[in-house]
């Protein structure tokens, strides 16, 4: 029994190494993905789409997308750093690389007076890019005068993420009869600002602390910008100053301006990974179906996955092809896609150290992210649906013989039934 067991836990701990492992892959691959919500949406190389059974064709396209890649958020989002590295420079105490990356924010922030949250060069280009691909691969259902209708939250930036699409599907087919909108009527559903979530993530807000104390490490990074360690002991806010500055870094790509300035040197592979793995369990907390959360978080985009429901069964209704688009954020997408369940992201533990394992935001909400539900009918009235996350094929926790295309009968039902289920809180610490 005991041999047993210690080949139980020897194969866990392998098993755990190996997902591990598949983070830093990644990042290795591509280190701008340990930038996680401010990665630059990934479309360089796509994989090629399966395609549908036979008599089969798409009619109708659902979609809620994230917009693209912005500056940062607050007035002071950049100042941080600055202030950190003024310290230094006031008590001669920076190294030559900490006087490079002090000059080049200051004038990433010279930059970014008067442009807060709103959406950058690369951001506008990301939409056009995913809307002409949209058309592309779906050219029947934005065929003749079919109705599109957009709508977006009421902040700019996701505004322009529509009207980005929007003018790229017009010029390709100047017949479709597109309707757009940004309303506080409608942010029920594309925005819902719950009034349960906020206190549930309060009451988990412990974990924070806990977890940067794992692993935010600064002391190997702030070897490479100030040369007194006991100055930096004493007088820098070392691991403030190192997620800040990591996120400055990782929001450069947003940007051409910087596509030839490169401050990852400043980080390990180690570090990127372990200052990534401390946003994953922030956003798991934030979004995720955790039982340190009741499991409730994620259910506040109920509203949003029934407009999902009720438009496909309208456009089904209705026959002809059609598109209803919505455009918000990341926190909207995120969650929506753990209520659905796609790819496993419906994930449920306590077990914040081994979390990395098994969901990893960044695989769901780089800036433009977006969900296509596409549906399909053929001569018998038959319908499927097939779900692209970021432009690729999807996984849903519903039965299917014809992957990755399922009933939608069958995938309905099961949306209706984990609505059903939405957990009742029993108690919420205010």
């Amino acid at each position: 029994m005991r041999r047993i067991t210690l080949l139980a836990l020897l194969a866990a701990a392998s098993m755990a190494l190996c997902a591990s492992a598949g983070v830093r892959e990644d990042f290795k691959a591509d280190i701008h993905a340990s930038a996680n919500n401010y990665w630059a949406y990934p479309d360089q190389s796509l994989p090629e789409l399966t395609p549908a059974p036979e008599g089969f064709t798409p009619f109708f396209l659902n979609h809620y997308g994230r917009h693209g890649s912005r500056w940062l958020i607050g007035k002071n989002a950049y100042m941080f750093p600055i202030h950190e590295l003024e310290k230094g420079e006031r008590n001669n105490c920076l190294t030559k690389r900490g006087k490079e990356v002090l000059a080049i924010l200051r004038q990433i922030n010279s930059d970014y007076k008067g442009h807060d949250g709103e959406l950058s060069d690369v951001g506008h280009e990301q939409h056009q890019r995913i809307a002409a691909r949209m058309f592309k691969n779906f050219p029947e259902i934005f065929a003749g005068n079919a109705p599109v209708r957009a709508r977006s939250t009421v902040v700019i930036r996701c505004i322009l993420s529509m009207q980005n699409e929007v003018d790229v599907l017009k010029s390709l087919n100047p017949e479709l009869r597109i309707t757009t909108d940004a309303s506080h009527a409608e942010m029920y559903y594309m925005n819902y600002d719950d009034p349960v979530v906020q206190p549930l993530r309060k009451s988990a807000y412990k974990y924070f602390d806990e977890y940067k104390e794992k692993y935010i490490k600064p002391d190997a990074m702030l070897k490479k910008l100030f040369t007194n360690k006991k100055f930096t002991r004493d007088s820098i806010d070392g691991k403030r100053f190192m997620t800040e500055l990591f996120d400055i870094v990782a929001n450069m790509q947003s940007h051409h301006a910087y596509d030839n300035i490169d401050l990852y040197d400043l980080f390990t592979l180690d570090e990127c990974v372990n200052v990534w793995k401390y946003n994953n369990v922030r956003w798991y907390i934030f979004s995720g179906e955790t039982p340190l959360t009741q499991c409730r978080v994620d259910f506040m985009e109920a509203n949003l996955l029934r407009s999902f429901i009720e438009d496909a069964d309208l456009a089904i209704c209705h026959g002809g092809n059609s598109a209803s688009l919505r455009f918000g954020h990341e926190s909207v997408v995120l969650p929506l896609v753990c209520l659905m369940g796609i790819n496993g992201m419906d994930y449920q533990t306590e077990d914040l150290s081994t979390l990395s394992d098994h969901w990893r935001s960044y695989e769901v909400f780089p800036m433009a992210c977006n969900l296509q539900m596409v549906y399909y009918r053929n001569d018998k009235g038959e319908i499927l649906v097939k779900v692209l996350l970021n432009e690729r094929e999807a996984r849903l926790p519903v039965n299917t013989d014809c992957a990755p295309y399922y009933r939608w009968n069958d995938v309905r039902d099961y949306f209706h039934d984990k609505l059903s289920r939405q957990p009742y809180i029993k108690s919420v610490i205010q």
